[in-house]
């Protein structure tokens, strides 16, 4: 039974339009479908608990309400259908099936395509005909009486009536008026007007009268849009007087609640969170980065003025920093989103691949509370997903094979996240067969790729990265076509991260994806080169040191080192970065640059100091630049180049193994060629 009212192309001057309405119902609806999936996943068919099966039924109901509020027939049956069989599984009139587990997946699938073909005007939509069969099919399986079909025991749809609508406590009385403009916009809902207190009736309480043909169950629906549904009772108008109904009678004898004291947790709920669109927070985002650079050019230029007068500025300017950096912080906390988020996609990419290919995967996680930015979440998920599907198909053996490893029959994949320095660490590891590496030597020598003859493990497991490479025997429809890893390490290194992987034959491979927090504003060190300015990540830099005299040695004329409490680093001339001629110093100032576990000694001018900067990207107004990750607006109105630590790390290995071959073939070879060929892109 569905509800054929929908709102009005007009609404009234104040309150929620009829866009905002539908907005409203959408972010609902997508919630309940979330917390639906996760529901039916963790549902155990052999012994499901009966409050699962009750929140599982109260999600499909609570999307069916608000679809047949707003007249979308469509989605109304299916979820109907549902509840259909739902109720059976509550009610233990049918155990509990795997293929009932399955079809009602199917069905939250199909919902999402329906509610995303109403809210994009799609030409097509879904075809709903054969899940409604499956699911009639399975209902009629079990014995329903009449009586428990839902929305039985209220009046069906038929002629108008009278009801009286008690709505309270209410957290605020503004949300008795939200209710008249809602069915004043929701044309065919009915006719809600105040009425006048009962006796005794407590102040955080509105008494409405409505003349409606809907259900008990769909004026409730609708009405829980605006108040929560267990603060809502519903009786027949009385025919004489404002004697209360039996239902209203209990709320009327009810001492009075004084408004300081809590509501109902639903209603407390709502009160503490608030939906705002991502553009509105981009926005004061922005203005807080300009707020950035506003302050930095006043403390530049108050550098520069006598000292009597600045000190008459310093207590002011001081305030004004902490502020900023205070407003920044709650800013920036706005848009972190914990990597759970994230996580809780993938149960049901892993139960449904590990049914296509006849794999068992357990799935464990750990840091879902580890906060990254918004951005980088949705930047993140895609590559995340081709390593879980790789590690399923190509790293996670079948069962027999496990088995006969001296293995459990189901494989694990586990997902991590956690902060490390100034950056959140991602792993995908598993514990399937590894990586093999003399399979990956063979593809990489077939393809021609460039490979030292003593390869070192790390430096074979990169090939994995080449475009075009695979080591799968067959082409499937989940991977073996050689396309994706490449795309997932340019992806996370144009978020300023890096990708690292490690396997051990046998025992499994991981995955180590490192990202800044965010791209917004970070800290960094300023240092200069000429009349240049460059910026470091301050999460990248360990130390930096004024060389002395004959510190820095060149290792057989092609490779300049500095010892670091014993261990010896290659010295990165950042000249040779950015293609500037410098002649070069008898001390050099060194800044030790660590990214991938590794570490570099970066020549630079000299230090000019540590602030925090704006991101801008270069991409949008130029292009990408090898080495370098973006550029900001210093104090003083210069831009100054942001460096890419992992990059640079990268290069100056690359540029090491390259100077090496060099030697090996001819006996000659240039650090400062090799460095600055190694950093060309």
């Amino acid at each position: 039974m569905t509800l054929p009212f929908a709102p009005s192309s007009a609404g009234p001057a104040t309150g929620m339009g009829p866009g905002d309405l539908h907005q409203a119902f959408h972010d609902e609806a997508e919630d309940n479908l979330r917390r639906l999936e996760q529901l039916l996943l963790a549902l155990d068919p052999a012994a499901p608990q009966d409050e699962t099966l009750h929140a599982i039924f109260r999600c499909a109901h609570s999307v069916k309400g608000g679809a047949a509020a707003f007249g979308f027939g469509e989605v109304a049956s299916l979820t109907h259908a549902m509840e259909t069989l739902l109720d059976q599984l509550r009610r233990h009139e049918q155990r509990v099936s795997a293929a009932m587990v399955d079809t009602l997946l199917e069905a939250g699938d199909l919902l999402r395509a329906m509610l995303a073909h109403r809210r994009d005007a799609a030409d097509a939509p879904p075809d709903a005909a054969p899940l409604l069969a499956r699911l009639a099919a399975l209902a009629s399986q079990g014995a329903h009486p009449a009586g428990l079909q839902p929305g039985a025991g209220s009046p069906g749809r038929g002629e108008a009536r009278e009801l009286e609508v008690l709505a309270g406590p209410l957290p605020d009385a503004a949300m008795a008026q939200d209710l008249l403009e809602l069915f004043r916009e929701v044309s065919g809902a009915g006719e809600l007007q105040p009425a006048d207190a009962l006796p005794g009736q407590p102040a955080t309480t509105a008494r409405f009268r409505l003349r409606t043909g809907a259900t008990d169950d769909e004026v409730l629906d609708l009405c829980s849009f605006h108040v929560p549904r267990e603060c809502l009772r519903l009786a027949p108008w009385p025919e004489a007087g404002p004697a209360p109904a039996q239902a209203t009678s209990e709320a009327a004898a009810a001492p009075p609640a004084p408004p300081t004291h809590p509501v109902p947790h639903r209603a407390s709920a709502a009160g503490e969170t608030l939906r705002v669109a991502v553009a509105k927070i981009d926005q004061l985002i922005n203005l807080v980065g300009e707020l950035v650079i506003n302050q930095a050019m006043l403390a530049e230029r108050a550098a520069r003025i006598d000292a009597g007068e600045r000190q008459h500025l310093e207590g002011g300017l001081g305030d004004l920093e902490r502020t900023t950096r205070q407003l920044q912080d709650s800013v920036m906390a706005i848009r972190m989103v914990p990597m759970g988020e994230v996580f809780q996609r993938f149960p049901r990419m892993l139960r449904d691949l590990g049914a296509r290919l006849g794999k068992q995967v357990e799935l464990h996680t750990a840091g879902e509370a580890t906060e990254l930015d918004k951005g980088m979440i949705e930047k993140i998920t895609d590559p995340l997903t081709h390593l879980v599907r790789n590690a399923v198909d190509h790293g996670i053996e079948p069962p027999q094979q496990r088995v006969a490893a001296g293995k459990p029959a189901h494989g694990t994949l586990t997902l991590a996240a956690r902060h490390e320095g100034g950056c959140v660490v991602i792993e995908v590891r598993d514990d399937g067969r590894g990586l093999d590496r003399s399979r990956i030597l063979e593809k990489g020598r077939a393809a021609g790729l460039p490979l030292p003859e003593a390869a070192s493990d790390d430096q074979v497991w990169q090939l994995i990265f080449a475009p075009g490479l695979s080591t799968a025997e067959t082409v499937s429809d989940v991977s073996g076509r050689g396309v994706g890893m490449d795309v997932v390490r340019r992806n996370i290194e144009a978020l300023g991260g890096s990708v690292e992987l490690h396997s051990e034959a046998g025992r499994g491979t991981c995955v180590r994806v490192r990202l800044p927090l965010t791209l917004a504003i970070m800290d960094g060190i300023t240092v200069s080169l000429g009349e240049e300015l460059y910026v470091l990540p301050l999460a990248s830099v360990v130390e930096s040191f004024q060389a002395r005299p004959g510190a820095v040695k060149s290792v057989a004329e092609s490779l300049r080192v500095v010892q670091v409490r014993n261990e010896y680093l290659p010295v990165v001339p950042l000249a040779d970065v950015v293609g500037l001629e410098c002649a070069p110093a008898a001390t050099p100032m060194l800044v030790l640059v660590q990214a991938d576990e590794r570490r570099i000694a970066l020549e630079v001018g000299a230090l000019v100091g540590q602030q925090q900067v704006v991101v801008k990207n270069l991409e949008t107004h130029y292009r990408r630049i090898a080495g370098i990750s973006g550029a900001t607006i210093m104090g003083d109105g210069r831009v100054a180049l942001i460096l890419d630590a992992a990059a640079l790390v990268r290069g100056a290995h690359q540029a090491a193994s390259s100077s090496a071959v060099t030697r090996r073939q001819d006996g000659q070879g240039s650090a400062t060629g090799a460095t600055r060929a190694a950093f060309a892109g």
